[in-house]
């Protein structure tokens, strides 16, 4: 491996301390979100002005190098999926299908089992969605809600609500963290989510075994309104993906029923149908625009030397396949404490995990699962992060509160640790493009 160039990391620790640096500072000031006050694109821009100044070369050959990061083919799929995704989840909320799932859900919920039951339908509904803002927006109202109507603890059901969204996040088909890991790992979703479902099932057991001991009996609401109908498309989403169908597919069909279904219902006019799909396009915009961006600044960032040298760093301490597992979930881990965005996180490792993976021998797939799972563990748990900031935000608490709660992320990293030490679960190179695991 070539030694590489340290100074060419210098506009990607611009990035991340601008990013940072901003969130800090606006944090100190008390204000609301604060780590996402100064946007990541802008910041991004200002590193991608550095990397100019320090890439040797002309102008013109730098933007060639830089216009082909934009445009690697990795990237520009990413995208397209971002904006499938993000129509496809705006489309079914508007026609009621996140009220739906969730009221459904509540309904079958005993007593006894409030905590883990707010845990299951957070799991479901951010594995459905494919966001975990979006489940917290939409299921920590009523958990506070319950809590309060209940006499329970507003800070356990919350944080059951928290687990449960990253839970949901880290497995979803359409989720931005699980396209951006497997994109730049090249793996099929389908085998990730196998992977990834096999090391976060004993955590979620856990989690649930845990609240269930240590929870109280509460009141649940009985004026809950669903239509099962409504909770299809997100369904059908998960059971195509899982099929192996293409993703695009998945999410064009997804749209489709959710259009189909809304419009049959009375949820939207056609127009309004074809404005919700362009509101979900846009509401990935800040997404699409910084992994064009990254992709942008990675390529500079390559070419001068950078990526080798801090391979080369990574690489000198590790032995063995699982030392290799162990550097990639520390290099995101790092990033994503950094950057408070665990997509962010991703994105700007991924490229650098695969060349580790491709050095050791680990499997792509083991390689996305510990590029999502620890952006997860970590995202779950920052107080500074925006899932814990709006959770704070809507329960009236401090996400320094909420945060002994989190059992779930706490017990996913537990398990993702105890995975690299023992192996699990074990994998056979290409077998038919499956996981087999040693269950």
């Amino acid at each position: 491996m070539k030694k590489g160039n340290p100074v060419a990391l210098l506009p990607l620790v611009v990035f991340l301390v601008l990013f940072l640096g901003s969130g800090l500072y606006f944090n100190a000031k008390g204000v609301e979100f604060a780590f996402y006050q100064l946007p990541a694109p802008v910041a991004a821009v200002v590193g991608i002005i550095v990397a100019f100044i320090v890439c040797k070369g002309t102008m013109d050959e730098k933007m060639d190098t830089f216009v082909a990061g934009v445009g690697e083919s990795n990237i520009i799929i990413m995208c397209l999926i971002y904006l499938l995704a993000g129509g496809f989840s705006a489309v079914a909320s508007a026609m009621g299908g996140v009220d739906s799932t969730v009221n459904f859900g509540l309904s079958v919920i005993p007593p006894r089992l409030i905590l883990p039951g707010l845990f299951i339908i957070a799991s479901f509904v951010a594995t459905a969605m494919g966001t975990s803002m979006g489940t917290i927006g939409a299921v920590a109202p009523i958990a506070v809600e319950m809590a309060v109507k209940a006499q329970l603890p507003v800070a356990l059901a919350v944080g059951a609500v928290v687990g449960g969204a990253m839970f949901g996040d880290n497995l979803s088909m359409i989720s931005d963290t699980t396209i951006a890991a497997t994109r730049t790992q090249g793996c099929e979703m389908r085998d990730k989510f196998i992977m990834n479902f096999l090391i976060a099932l004993p955590a979620a057991i856990a989690t649930i075994v845990v609240m269930t001991i240590f929870g109280v009996s509460g009141k649940i609401p009985t004026d809950l309104e669903y239509s099962f109908i409504k909770i299809i498309p997100y369904i059908s989403v998960l059971v195509l993906a899982l099929a192996g169908m293409n993703v695009f597919l998945v999410l064009i069909i997804g749209i489709a029923l959710g259009g189909v279904i809304g419009l049959a219902e009375g949820s939207f006019t056609l127009i309004g149908y074809s404005q919700k799909i362009y509101e979900g396009f846009t509401s990935m915009q800040e997404i699409f625009i910084l992994s064009l961006l990254i992709g942008g600044l990675a390529a500079l960032i390559s070419k001068e030397g950078g990526i080798d040298y801090l391979l080369n760093l990574i690489s000198s301490k590790i032995k063995s396949v699982k030392g290799a597992e162990l550097g990639i979930a520390a290099l995101v881990s790092v990033a994503d404490i950094c950057t408070a965005n665990n997509t962010v996180a991703i994105v700007i490792t991924g490229p650098m995990a695969k060349q580790i993976a491709d050095e050791n021998g680990v499997d792509p797939r083991r390689s996305a699962s510990m590029l999502d799972i620890f952006s997860c563990v970590w995202q779950g748990i920052i107080p500074y992060g925006a899932q814990m900031l709006l959770a704070g935000q809507l329960s009236g608490l401090s996400p320094i509160e909420i945060m002994p709660t989190l059992y779930y992320p706490y017990l996913l990293g537990i398990t993702a640790l105890l995975a690299i030490a023992f192996g699990f679960p074990k994998v056979k190179a290409k077998a038919n493009n499956k996981i087999e695991a040693a269950v």
